[in-house]
């Protein structure tokens, strides 16, 4: 089974990974199914929030298919690498803003795909880690970038030397994740988290958080001189917006605003 794409309220889409029988392990099929999930995805203005989840009890994702990439050649897993290095770039590149909720096990292209995410939501009791060096590779579909963007370059370093193990308190503890919840029965509480912070995103204006989501990540990699330029483009387009004044309105009448998204 492959991931299913639903619209579970007004405004909040999720991508649930399905593939019991690998552990959502990411073989050629189901990222092919992942990229068609997100092209859908991306043209729909309707979308404010985009959460990735898992339909297979304890685990997010175990990370590439290695059954799979035994069968292949060196040049066969040279193009393979670099699609699941296009899917992460794709997820980052989604308009709106994503939430990886970690129930379970998140190792290797799992947690990479996790960091392609704005935010993060885990179990305590999930367990990620990018453990590339354990199984004689490196991180391959980004790791070795986000993960130092994320942590800092020392700590970032550590975990993938060591191909290090963390629990979601840990992660929480380091600032990987955003948020780590005591799992419940059913196994999914860090899904139920990553739903009630897309609900405190939901009401907010559609386009300035777009936009700010655009300003953060382009200026994250530039000198603070080039990011202020690109903050005042991003906010040059919000100014037209039927949203601002609506907004502004609000203010003025002492009410909630009503954002459309226009």
């Amino acid at each position: 089974m492959g991931p299913r794409v639903s619209l579970v309220c007004a405004g909040i889409a999720e991508i649930l990974m399905n593939r019991p029988s690998a552990r959502n392990a990411l073989g050629n099929v189901f990222v092919s199914q992942l990229l068609e999930a997100l092209a859908q995805l991306r043209e729909d203005q309707q979308v404010r929030v985009l959460i990735f989840r898992s339909g297979v009890k304890g685990v997010f994702c175990a990370g590439a298919d290695l059954k799979e990439r035994e069968q292949m050649s060196e040049a066969e897993v040279g193009v393979f690498v670099q699609r699941l290095r296009g899917l992460m770039t794709e997820i980052a590149a989604f308009p709106a803003p994503t939430i990886a909720a970690m129930d379970g096990f998140a190792l290797g292209g799992g947690l990479e795909l996790a960091l392609a995410c704005d935010l993060r939501v885990a179990a305590s009791s999930a367990v990620m880690g990018l453990i590339e060096t354990t199984r004689g590779l490196l991180p391959g579909a980004g790791g070795t970038q986000r993960l130092p963007r994320c942590l800092g370059v020392a700590l970032a370093k550590e975990l993938i030397f060591t191909g290090r193990r963390l629990s979601g308190a840990q992660a929480q503890a380091l600032g990987l994740v955003n948020h780590a919840v005591a799992q419940n029965e059913e196994g999914n509480a860090a899904y139920h988290r990553a739903r009630e912070l897309a609900q405190e995103i939901l009401p907010q204006a559609p386009i300035a958080v777009r936009l700010s989501k655009v300003a953060i990540d382009r200026g994250i990699e530039v000198d603070i001189a080039s990011g202020m330029a690109i903050e005042g483009i991003c906010y040059a387009q919000n100014i037209p917006t039927r949203d601002r004044l609506e907004g502004m309105a609000a203010f003025r009448e002492k009410r909630l605003p009503r954002f459309v998204g226009e």
